[in-house]
């Protein structure tokens, strides 16, 4: 399809930018607030540390001397210490450090909910976020310039899907209710249209983007899924669900396995170079509820689901078809929230998603904080959770940059930018 030009691209002036203010409250007004942090769930010592409340967790009260992280480093190198060991180090140390993360930028530039983020692959301060009503603003936090703005068409053209082109890194993939699945430039311009539907009545929900394989994948409302190569010459077309298509996910380490999430209460591994019908995937995964999300892990080798209810999952390629680990966690789905997907951090074996309590939750407590909660991959368990009551909304979507020591969130129309440097600023 040729190639055409969004003129309504620009960079507006009501994109408003809001770095973090100071608390000056005395702790006298603080008092209400801390009496509502004393909720009970992971840990008898659940306590507030500025914005983040640690589990009780013995070994986080106490943060280990930075010579023990050092002289582990030191042990690797010599060969006394195995890689697993060195990697749990590195990982307590991190989370450590997330007692002293606080919102270090804040923004509210559209008029609608944010629906999509992506973090720039290379530049580590940049973000793009998408709207439900199709706009999309590129972000540098770093800097005072105005972000890059591309004006949506408003109602109907919520962006569902955002990855950066990492052939060219000036480009991105968006998938819409508008419709389409196309390929952009930020300066407004539509360089290739993947796919299009001819009715108001379907519509692209996901979206997944190979590089090294060249290939484009995208899922719509009415179960379909869509191959694609970089020229926009169709692979195929297949019904792979009985309903909505919410994610698709290529593994990061063997391209050619696909993972599709659905509301039919499925997600579905698939081996791209076997794929032949609607019957041929590798497994079927059934859940209880309709699932928002599947996310492979960094290195490829467990995938995080995320239902619309109340459970996180993790599987293993050793096992596809069994969960290796099941989370209790609120995060039902209304129409008018943005799902709420659990996503990896990318350098440690580390789950953060956003928590709606829920009063018909086993565990919930009264004055329950909407948090967000950074859970141990492999144990399962509650590590920290992360709360400014200065934006004090639900968290849909939460992302670690691919350095993984700054955190992106969207909270309605706000998106919030989570950072450790401004813990040394305020002090």
């Amino acid at each position: 399809m040729a190639p055409k030009k969004r003129a309504e691209a620009q960079k507006p002036l009501e994109v408003v930018l809001r770095p973090r203010s100071k608390r000056n409250r005395s702790p006298r007004d603080r008092e209400p607030e801390a009496k509502k942090l004393n909720v009970t769930g992971c840990g008898p010592g659940r306590r507030s540390d500025s914005d983040c409340l640690q589990a009780g967790l013995p070994g986080l009260q106490d943060p280990q001397p930075c010579s023990s992280l050092v002289r582990a480093l030191h042990q690797h190198r010599l060969g006394r210490t195995a890689w697993p060991s060195l990697q749990q180090d590195l990982q307590q140390s991190f989370l450590h450090s997330l007692a002293s993360y606080r919102i270090f930028q804040k923004a509210a530039p559209f008029d609608r909910r944010a629906t999509s983020l992506a973090w720039h692959p290379t530049h580590p301060s940049t973000l793009a976020v998408g709207s439900k009503g199709g706009d999309i603003m590129l972000w540098n936090f770093r800097v005072k310039d105005r972000p890059t703005f591309i004006k949506g068409i408003g109602a109907g053209g919520s962006i569902t899907g955002l990855k950066f082109n990492l052939l060219n890194t000036n480009q991105f993939f968006a998938s819409s209710m508008e419709g389409t699945t196309r390929l952009q430039d930020f300066t407004g311009n539509t360089l290739r249209v993947f796919t299009s539907s001819d009715t108001c009545n379907v519509w692209f929900c996901s979206l997944d983007v190979s590089a090294r394989s060249r290939v484009v994948v995208t899922g719509d409302n009415m179960g379909h899924v869509f191959l694609l190569n970089m020229d926009g010459k169709e692979l195929w077309n297949l019904r792979m669900h009985k309903k909505k298509v919410t994610h698709v996910a290529l593994n990061p380490s063997c391209d050619w396995l696909l993972a599709t999430a659905s509301v039919d209460q499925t997600v579905k591994i698939w081996d791209l170079r076997q794929v032949r019908g609607k019957a041929s995937f590798l497994c079927s995964l059934p859940h209880k509820h309709p699932v928002n999300s599947a996310c492979f892990s960094p290195d490829g080798a467990r995938l995080l689901t995320t239902d619309q209810k109340n459970e996180l999952r993790i599987y293993s390629a050793s096992q596809w078809d069994c969960p290796v680990g099941l989370i209790p966690h609120p995060h039902r789905h209304f129409q008018h929230l943005t799902p709420i997907k659990a996503s990896w951090h990318p350098r440690y074996n580390l789950i953060v998603v956003g928590r709606y309590p829920d009063p018909n939750f086993k565990s919930c407590a009264p004055y329950e904080l909407r948090t967000i909660d950074v859970f141990d991959g492999g144990s399962g368990k509650m590590m920290c959770q992360l709360y400014d009551p200065e934006s004090s909304g639900i968290v849909s979507l939460n992302e670690f940059n691919p350095m993984g020591d700054t955190l992106a969130s969207t909270m309605g129309y706000h998106i919030l930018v989570w950072s450790q440097e401004e813990a040394g600023a305020r002090k």
